[in-house]
């Protein structure tokens, strides 16, 4: 069985350099490192007294949710076209 290929992809995520590695394409981390840095901008301009840390949380549990509310409505879509194919 062979190894996926890996990309290593740089990218600056709130003013800070980091290798990011993963089988998905370039294009697609740093779109998801940009999206991440836009996030973080967003939050840390409501609370610009929030440290690195809680700032890194705070993202983290707002993507989560966004992930979540995303899951419910692919579900309710599939309920839907479950009941339109009868």
């Amino acid at each position: 069985m062979s190894n996926p290929v890996r990309n290593r992809i740089e990218v600056m995520i709130r003013g800070t350099s980091y290798v990011i590695v993963g089988k998905e394409s370039p294009e697609h981390i740093r779109l998801v490192a940009a999206l991440v840095d836009e996030k973080m901008k967003e939050i840390s301009n409501h609370n610009a007294y929030l440290d690195t840390t809680r700032l890194a949380v705070l993202t983290a549990v707002n993507a989560v949710n966004e992930y979540v509310e995303l899951q419910k409505h692919v579900e309710q879509l599939e309920q839907q076209l479950k009941k339109l194919k009868g």
